[in-house]
């Protein structure tokens, strides 16, 4: 069975987890940020060692063992009826992260809908990167270069994803404003596509 599956995609900073965790807090939606997932690995694992082994050396975790660990994660929750997928719409972010990824996962997700949170302005991704990392206590996120890289990274493997998924499955929301806004957008988008969810999203 494929999940039923929208994703939350953009550069860091464009506020995809504030999104997917308000998302995940209506019902019939059950939200999986990959972040939880790496920091809560189980390294006794077969798919947890390997993962130590890549990270622990400072190399990129391959694509096929990210989405082991993502899979391993969702298994859970399911086994916990905390998603129901017969009844529940996934919501990711963070994953797919690259285009490799996405065509392995193709298998297991059915993605109805991308929303693409768009914030052109660099500036603005800067300054909000910068605050949360010294909200989190992160002092080597604030690094200017250390940004710069990660918004780089996004521009060249991360960005050719929406490319990967139809047109008319990929809606642009304007990140640059306020949470509320957006969220207003993405819902109104749901309903849009899909009365079902119109009583969870009120």
């Amino acid at each position: 069975m494929k999940y039923k599956t929208f994703l939350l995609f953009g550069a860091p900073g464009s506020g995809k987890g504030t999104q997917g965790k308000t998302l995940g807090s209506i019902p019939r939606f059950f939200h999986c940020p990959c972040g939880d997932v790496f920091r809560s690995i189980d390294t006794r694992t077969k798919v947890g060692q390997a993962f130590l082994e890549y990270s622990s050396k400072g190399q990129l975790v391959p694509d096929d063992v990210t989405v082991q660990l993502w899979k391993v994660a969702i298994d859970a929750a399911v086994d916990a009826h905390k998603f129901k997928p017969d009844i529940d719409t996934l919501v990711l972010d963070g994953i797919p992260r690259n285009v490799n990824q996405a065509k392995i996962m193709e298998e297991m997700i059915s993605v109805e809908k991308v929303f693409h949170l768009s914030c052109p302005n660099r500036e603005t991704l800067f300054t909000r990167l910068k605050k949360r990392a010294l909200k989190d206590n992160r002092l080597d996120d604030a690094n200017e270069q250390v940004i710069q890289r990660r918004l780089d990274i996004y521009e060249s493997e991360s960005k050719p994803v929406l490319d990967y998924y139809p047109e008319d499955c990929v809606t642009v929301v304007d990140a640059m404003q306020a949470p509320s806004k957006v969220l207003f957008d993405i819902l109104a988008s749901v309903n849009g596509m899909d009365g079902h969810h119109e009583s969870a999203a009120v």
